[in-house]
């Protein structure tokens, strides 16, 4: 792959998978003015980045291209590890194979892109990442070029590399180091990519030099629960020890002290966490009476106290249960951090959530999915290993990478599914991408749709079967409306999720988080601008339940904290089309709207055909129970409600549409 190109792929890697620094305000003020579309695409679309990506996917490779070995220098008895963030020193070796490397040829050094580790440079040595290069062939000299935050090259001159010759590379090589991944992670890949032949373009090698990133020391606690139950039932309690930014495995024996708020769970007054534990504790709690119930736990960690509130659970008879789903997440396959073992473990045993997708790109990362058809059969593999109907549901996924139209990311409800790249022509836009899929078990959601790395093209309506809902609210902020707290970056005018709505187009909400950290469900630790969950409403904790919970829009979404939202008209829950009003002059519609925040509410508003028309004050209260007199409603009217929380945590509803039935 030529440099220019492959500089300018990452780029764009970079603002893809990066948080937003500044979260918008409550308030915001107007988005970009730019026309929703140009010449049939928006305004964000990058079409000279699909090209290139074309053509370094139709580049003819040597066979010395990628050839090779490389592997991390270790003394006796030392571990390539390191706590994550923390500063260290690698000695990494290439070994040419058979082809060698011709003069003019290079070994490239990608140190991890994602998430902090120091970029590889030749020019400071006082600065963290300096990289040097040495070889002992006779008669070889190694040139070294940068691309600044991405790369560096060491170029044979003199004459070839033969085979068996070898290439020391020491990354963090001054007195500074080279700064770790603040992400654990196990395998986290210094990529080594070698073009044999000298003509610009290299292959990756497909085992490259590896390092395990470890947790930080215990900084951080989160404590969950289901959000619903039955008086009798037993349920599962986790008590989550994490470091600064929501790393699992962290190093803590001791106790922890716990009391339920109100009385009415059985649970001990403390727990021990042992090593083997790594931080992460489940015990069976049963639940007695009615009521909403917390648990505060306390853990002494040396140097402070961590105490944490867990999330409300709601218990009532015959209660509607609530299961708490991600849907979009990345791992080392593309450009995110940690193996997809790793992902789908932190997501069951970690996060507590009871669905789960990993959605890595089709195109797009170190190693493409749609060039290593073995990397995608891994990925069905592992998610129907981890699926396990009625305790944990595991989805089949990909994101569907569009620099023209968006991204989307693909679900499949069965174990396996086709992989559609997004730059296949074939494939190219959602029509294409829905006509290809018609027919199967399979669902996909537009993401960070108002704006971001790149906004949705709405000009393709959301295929009613295909896509019922949309992704409102991820890392990248929210693309509900310009009011909502942690506005999208790069908004568009016009591109919000409520202005299409406003033309007619009828979908649910559902929140993902886009994590590329490997903490599916608890992205929003580390995350300035919050991150996103879909709470289904589903008896059925089976992927035909999931299925059909989201096709009919029993769901709605948050931005990462697991509150408890009920809505209806007329006893109509939320996702329900309802006919227009017919009764008698003068009588009006019922509203009902529940919150059971998991900080203290600030209010609920209530949202009509794009407008707030009310908006009921939280009180300082942790519940809102709350009615309100509709005026009647008439055909391609929509309503739904928002919470929003103190903290700024979310919550929306997915709409109730009214249509002539």
């Amino acid at each position: 792959m030529r440099g220019p190109l492959l500089f300018c792929c990452l780029t764009f890697a970079l603002a893809c998978a990066q948080e937003p620094e500044d979260p918008a305000p409550s308030a915001p003020a107007e988005p970009s003015t730019v026309p929703t579309t140009q010449d049939g695409i928006p305004p964000t679309a990058r079409p000279d980045m699909v090209e290139d990506l074309r053509l370094a996917h139709r580049a003819p490779r040597h066979p010395s291209d990628g050839g090779g070995r490389a592997w991390v220098e270790l003394a006796d008895g030392e571990e390539a590890r390191v706590v994550a963030g923390a500063p260290a020193r690698w000695t990494l070796l290439y070994e040419a194979g058979p082809e060698g490397v011709a003069v003019g040829g290079f070994v490239r050094l990608t140190v991890p892109r994602f998430w902090g580790w120091s970029a590889a440079q030749n020019t400071r040595e006082d600065f963290p990442g300096y990289t040097v290069a040495s070889t002992e062939a006779e008669g070889v000299e190694l040139e070294a070029t940068v691309v600044p935050g991405f790369w560096i090259d060491f170029t044979v001159r003199g004459r070839a590399l033969e085979e068996g010759e070898r290439v020391r590379i020491v990354y963090g090589a001054g007195p500074a180091l080279a700064i770790a991944d603040r992400y654990a992670e196990d395998g986290s890949q210094m990529w080594i990519t070698v073009d044999g032949d000298g003509d610009g373009f290299g292959r990756v090698l497909l085992e490259p030099p590896t390092v395990d990133v470890v947790a930080g020391p215990p900084a951080s606690f989160r404590v969950v629960l289901p959000s619903t139950a039955e008086p009798g039932d037993v349920v599962p309690l986790r008590l989550v020890l994490l470091d600064g930014l929501g790393n699992a495995g962290v190093d803590f024996t001791g106790k922890v002290l716990l009391s339920a708020y109100p009385d009415g769970l059985e649970l001990p007054s403390e727990v021990t966490l042992t090593e083997e534990d790594r931080g992460v504790k489940r015990l069976d709690v049963q639940v007695q009476d009615p009521g909403v119930y917390r648990v505060l736990a306390a853990a002494d960690v040396g140097e402070f106290d961590l105490q944490r509130m867990s999330n409300p659970l709601l218990v009532e008879k015959n209660v509607a249960p609530i299961r708490w789903g991600d849907f979009h997440g990345h791992s080392n396959l593309s450009d995110g951090t940690g193996t997809p073992e790793q992902f789908l473990t932190y997501a069951r045993d970690v996060a507590g959530l009871d669905a789960v997708a990993l959605t890595d790109h089709d195109h797009w990362g170190m190693l493409f999915l749609d060039e290593h058809p073995e990397l995608w059969e891994g990925i069905q593999e592992v998610s129907n290993r981890f699926h396990d109907p009625g305790t944990f549901v595991s989805l089949v996924g990909y994101e569907w990478t569009s620099w023209i139209h968006g991204h989307r990311h693909v679900l499949y409800f069965g174990d396996e599914g086709p992989l559609y790249s997004s730059i296949d022509p074939e494939f190219e836009t959602p029509a294409q991408l829905w006509d290809a899929l018609r027919g199967r078990d399979a669902l996909t959601f537009a993401h960070h749709s108002a704006g971001g790395p790149i906004a949705t093209n709405w000009d393709y309506p959301p295929d009613p079967v295909l896509e019922p809902v949309t992704e409102v609210s991820s890392v990248h902020g929210q693309s509900e409306a310009p009011d909502a707290p942690y506005r999208i970056y790069s908004a568009l005018q016009g591109n919000f999720v409520r202005d299409v709505l406003d033309r007619g187009v009828r979908v649910g909400f559902i929140g993902s988080a886009d994590s590329h950290d490997g903490h599916p469900g608890f992205a929003q630790i580390a995350s300035p601008s919050g991150s996103g969950m879909a709470a289904l409403l589903t008896d059925e904790l089976t992927r035909p339940g999931i299925l059909d919970a989201l096709r009919q829009r029993r769901c709605y979404a948050t931005n990462g904290q697991r509150i408890v939202l009920r809505f209806a008209i007329d006893a109509q829950g939320m996702g329900s089309t309802i006919a227009p009003f017919d009764g008698p002059e003068g009588e009006k519609h019922l509203l009902y709207v529940r919150a059971i925040g998991t900080a203290v509410l600030a209010g609920v508003d209530v949202i009509r055909n794009g407008e707030v028309i009310a908006t009921f004050e939280g009180e300082d209260r942790y519940e809102l129970i709350a009615t309100l007199e509709l005026e009647p409603l008439e055909a391609g009217d929509y309503v739904y409600v928002r919470a929003f929380q103190l903290d700024r945590g979310c919550a929306w509803s997915s709409p109730i549409f009214v249509e002539e039935l």
